[in-house]
């Protein structure tokens, strides 16, 4: 009986100890799941930023952009993914034959022409135009000065901010903005690829007379503002050079290696970006720069990563586009001369090119050949008509 009883209560610590065991594994198998679910949250290579922007810029004009879009043949599309630069002649024949999505002009471009006389060339050419063309500049103030370095424009050449900034700081500067936006639309243009938020740190880097010179967050302040600024006097901004030069050599005439690491770029140079982006800035210009922490292998115009950046971390849903694709710094990194296929994978909406017809072409043979998707192809150019529509272009 003794045994018996023995064994009942034997039997009863056995299980109750396997219950107790079970219990205290499923604890500790819930605390594990939840410790390794925090870690991977936070293990990111390239971790989001905390961005106040979520709505898409164009939202409202895709309706219009995608009726458009539905009537518009392949080489349409994909001529509008083209900032092409101004030809010496034959402009009325290349845009009615090939469609580009805009025209970028230099100070060549300016130097025997008059108030009267670009705006008529301009004029004539949008009215020839099937779908309405961006036409650009790059009128920064300071050392790049395509129009106002010629009298018949301006008495004098708009100065840099920095200088400006010496006698107004940031309003003066605002207020030099609207003078120029008046100047460049009474001669037909509607962007100015500006403003420059860069933060170079050395008074004799090759950025650093064009850039703001005060730092971050005074660099972020300036972007906003001028953003906002040139968004109410009806310019199109182009913030550049993401994603930021830093005191990089001059990637016109080479090849420039940035070793920063990520936390650098996060800290400091994504902060006037996110800045320019939570002012509905439209437009970003991306470098040729070769990021080694974001990738080592491709310069950030032709880098699918950098992009990802842009889209997915700082949320910017405008137009990305190239710097011209006719720089050193691109050439040795093209395969078979491929830059402007390699521009589109990587997820620029458009080009800058020096070379429009033969790298149209380029593109349209890898479409036709599957390299790019035409899905790829669509979006890129319902964002740019929405962006047209929006700035009141068509």
């Amino acid at each position: 009986m003794h045994r018996k009883r023995n064994y009942i209560i034997i039997c009863f610590i056995f299980i109750l100890l396997i219950i107790i065991s079970v219990i205290f594994y499923k604890m500790y198998l819930k605390k594990s799941n939840v410790s390794n679910s925090n870690s991977n949250s936070q293990n990111y290579d390239n971790p989001p930023i905390e961005n106040k922007v979520n709505n898409d810029l164009f939202a409202e004009y895709y309706a219009q952009a995608e009726n458009l879009l539905q009537d518009m043949t392949l080489e349409e599309k994909v001529g509008q993914m083209f900032l092409v630069r101004f030809p010496e002649t034959g402009v009325i024949e290349q845009n009615k034959n090939y469609n580009p999505g805009g025209y970028i002009l230099f100070a060549k471009d300016f130097k025997n022409e008059t108030k009267n006389s670009i705006l008529q060339k301009l004029e004539e050419l949008q009215n020839t135009s099937k779908i309405k063309l961006v036409l650009g500049v790059d009128e920064e103030g300071g050392t790049v000065v395509r129009v106002s370095q010629y009298t018949q424009f301006r008495s004098s050449k708009f100065l840099s901010p920095q200088q400006i900034w010496q006698k107004g700081q940031l309003p003066a500067i605002l207020e030099d903005s609207t003078e120029k936006s008046n100047l460049l639309k009474s001669i037909g243009l509607n962007m100015n690829l500006t403003p420059v938020a860069d933060l170079p740190t050395n008074p004799s880097s090759f950025i650093y007379k064009r850039s703001y010179g005060r730092g971050a967050e005074e660099t972020a302040e300036y972007v906003s503002e001028l953003i906002k600024t040139m968004n109410n006097d009806g310019m199109i901004s182009v913030m550049k050079h993401f994603p930021g030069y830093g005191d990089n050599v001059d990637t016109h005439t080479g090849i420039a290696i940035d070793n920063r690491p990520y936390s650098s770029f996060e800290t400091s140079d994504f902060l006037p970006f996110i800045s320019g982006i939570e002012a509905k800035g439209p437009c970003i210009l991306v470098s040729h720069n070769i990021i080694n922490c974001m990738d080592e292998s491709k310069p950030a115009s032709l880098s699918e990563n950098v992009h990802d950046i842009l889209r997915n971390n700082l949320n910017f849903s405008g137009i990305i586009m190239t710097d011209d694709l006719a720089m050193d710094a691109v050439k040795s990194y093209a395969e078979n001369e491929e830059a402007a296929i390699q521009a589109v994978l990587a997820g620029n909406d458009i080009i800058i090119s020096s070379d429009f017809i033969k790298q149209r072409q380029e593109v349209l043979n890898a479409i036709e050949q599957g390299k790019i998707p035409i899905e790829q192809i669509n979006e890129a150019v319902k964002r740019i008509l929405a962006w047209k529509y929006m700035y009141k272009i068509m």
